[in-house]
Order: structure tokens, then sequence, then C-alpha cells
């Protein structure tokens, strides 16, 4: 398995994008003024040339009314068509946000400190060992750990698609993590690592003495009446609900037919992209999330606060969950992305500073030239 945001590595790069058509004047707006057959296209080059079953990509203006658009097929061979915004699927790393926000609501609660070291809550967990022997949990801070600036290895760089098939304890990816090299002093660089939000994840675990689903649900999902999203225990390989199938390129055979990979084991991604939700329940998310629903502005504003992030491209920054990036029109979007190699499915969502929402999201893994494709259409939907 990839990085569960490989996107988020490299891909998530929008200042390439093209951004295609415009929008009326505000005054004139009758009704979302979102420019339909300039997204479809994108979609249906995804669903032609890049061979991805199904794609959608789904518009809430500011005013939250919604457009969808949607491209292909909920499945090979079955005829069906790509469902539609209440259709679930695996949001891979834009769990990431809802992992940062039940962090902050335990801020907000004075249980925990941003600047405090990840020992102060999890004492004797993170502690390298073998090549990682210089891994110290007492100077690895919480801000660091959702801002990906504690050096912690990716636990995923060290994963093959085998050891994907069984329910496995958060612990267990974190000392997978641990017995490897830093990537720097901790505060000292910026680098993806999904092993920052499993400690995240079990941080939230030790305060709320919840598992980590049924405290996000209670802390994020609950309170902004996200209906259709869930978090799938250890053990449900299964989508609940309508949904289309997931696919992915066959290793053996690259030029074959997909690989059918709708079922999977979510522990692997755990607090860093096992959740399930809806394009509709991701925008109200994000809208929810910047209209001061869930956090204080002045915790908001702590998740907002940003670093450099080279890997995303020029001028793209990170926070505390939230990546900021350019837009081709001008501005920028506050936004994550992720995929699932083993889940076989990416998506992008986020918010930009009109507060038009957009998430879009593609059934099938199939090379990178889906993906930036898939970016496009992000890019699209907030400029057109």
């Amino acid at each position: 398995m990839r990085s569960t945001s490989s996107i988020a590595r490299s891909a998530l790069v929008l200042a390439c994008a093209v951004a295609l058509a415009s929008s009326a004047p505000a005054a004139a707006e009758r009704g979302p003024v979102i420019d339909a057959e300039a997204i479809r296209a994108q979609l249906d080059l995804i669903t032609s040339t890049d061979r991805v079953p199904g794609a959608l990509a789904e518009v809430s203006d500011r005013r939250r009314r919604p457009v969808t658009v949607t491209s292909g097929t909920a499945g090979l061979g079955t005829g069906l068509p790509m469902v539609g915004s209440a259709g679930r699927f695996r949001i891979a790393s834009v769990t990431k946000p809802f992992t940062a926000v039940a962090v902050m609501q335990l801020v907000v609660r004075h249980q925990v400190r941003l600047d405090a070291p990840i020992e102060t809550y999890l004492p004797g967990v993170v502690r390298g060992t073998g090549e990682g022997h210089e891994i110290d949990g007492r100077t690895i801070t919480v801000r660091q750990l959702l801002q990906n600036t504690s050096g912690l290895p990716d636990y995923v760089s060290f994963l093959s698609p085998g050891d994907l098939r069984e329910p496995v304890e958060a612990a267990e990816l974190v000392r997978i993590a641990l017995a490897h090299r830093p990537d720097f002093t901790p505060g000292d660089g910026w680098q993806y690592s999904n092993t920052g939000y499993v400690l995240a994840g079990m941080l939230v675990e030790r305060l709320t003495r919840k598992d980590i689903g049924t405290a996000v649900t209670e802390l994020v999902i609950r309170p902004v009446h996200l209906r259709d999203t869930y978090w799938p225990p250890a053990g449900e390989r299964r989508i609940r609900g309508p949904h289309a199938r997931n696919y992915t390129l066959n290793a053996s055979d690259p030029a074959g037919p997909l690989v059918d990979v709708t079922e999977f084991e979510p522990s692997w991604a755990g607090a860093a992209g096992a959740m399930v939700s809806t394009p509709a329940d991701l925008n109200q998310f994000w809208q929810e999330l910047f209209g001061g629903r869930l956090l204080p502005r002045w915790a908001l504003n702590q998740m907002l606060t940003s670093v450099l992030a080279p890997d995303l491209g020029p001028k793209a920054e990170y926070g505390l969950g939230v990546a900021r990036l350019p837009l081709s029109c001008g501005g920028g979007v506050w936004a994550h992305g992720g995929d699932l190699a083993g889940g076989g499915v990416a998506n992008v969502s986020g918010l930009d500073d009109s507060g038009r929402a957009a998430t879009v999201y593609i059934t099938a893994l199939t090379g990178g030239a889906s993906i930036d494709h898939m970016l496009g259409t992000f890019d699209t939907a907030l400029c057109s």
C-alpha cells in the first residue's frame, strides 16, 4: 500500500491544473454559479483515457447549494450509472482533518497542549528501536505530529500488499515505523507521515477512554450531523450502504483487467485514513468547520497556522490536518487529499476562500495521470 495520501506527497499540486470558464457576477446569482460542463469534460477524460470506471465531483457554493457531476459507472460490467452525492466511499487521508479536529477538541477542553511532548500523554510509547534508536517521544510535540514536522518515518513505506489482509493494532503500526531511521530532527523539516496521525489517534483514545472511531463520531461527526459518515471498525471490510466498486491495476499485468479491491481492512489506515463518507457530507464538514461550528475561532486559527510543505508543490503549506494550496484562478483552498492503493480509491476535498466546497473522487488507481486529472477537476470545480 502506498501512503494513505500519496496525493498529499506530490500530486496535491493544483498550480499546474487548468481552470476553465468563468462565473457570472455574484449579484446576478439565481443558482450555483458552476460550469458543470467544464467539470464533466474533466471527469470524462478520467473515465475514458485513464481507464477509471467511475468519477464524481460535488460542489457546494457558500449558500450550500450543491451541484453533482458524474461520469462512468458504479462497477465494471454492471451498466449501473456512477453513484451520486450520497454514495459512500473510503476517504483515505481526508480522515486526517477529522482526527486533527478531535485532538483540537481536547485542546479546547484543556486536556491537551499542542506544544507538549507526546510523551506527556503516551508515556513510553514513542521510543525508537534498531535504526530508529534516536526517536524519542520526549522531543516530539503534539503539534509536530499533526503538522508532519515530527520527522517520524511513515509506517506505510515499509508495508507490502500481503500485510493488508488481517486487522492490526495501532501500536503495531507505530512499532513498524519506530524501527526505522527518522527523516529529520523534530521541527527541522516537513515530511508527510501517517505515523503521526496513528499516534494522534492513540492520544485521543487514551484521553477519551474510547476507541478512535467512537471518539471521532462523538466529537466531530455527530455534532455537525454527518449522517452518512462513519468509522469502520477493525475487521469490517465492506462499505455500508450505496457505493461504487473500487479497483486497482494488476501488478503482474498492468495493461490487463483491473482488480476489484472494494473490500479493504480499515485498521491498516487507522486514524490516518480509515473513514468512510460521502461527497455531500465532506462538503458539509468543511463548511461547518470553517463556519465555527466545530471549534472556536482561536482553535481553528491554530489548525490553520501552517508551515511550508515543499513536497506538496510551490507555495503549498500545511497546518494541523489541512493543507493550504494555490488555485490556478488565484487565491487558495484549505484541503486534503488521499488515496488507498489497497482500497483502489483517490479523492481530494476542501473549501476555497469564497466558502465554496468541493469534493472529487475516482474509483480506481490506474497511474499518475488519473490523479493529475482528478486534481485538475478539483481546480476546475473551484475556479470555473
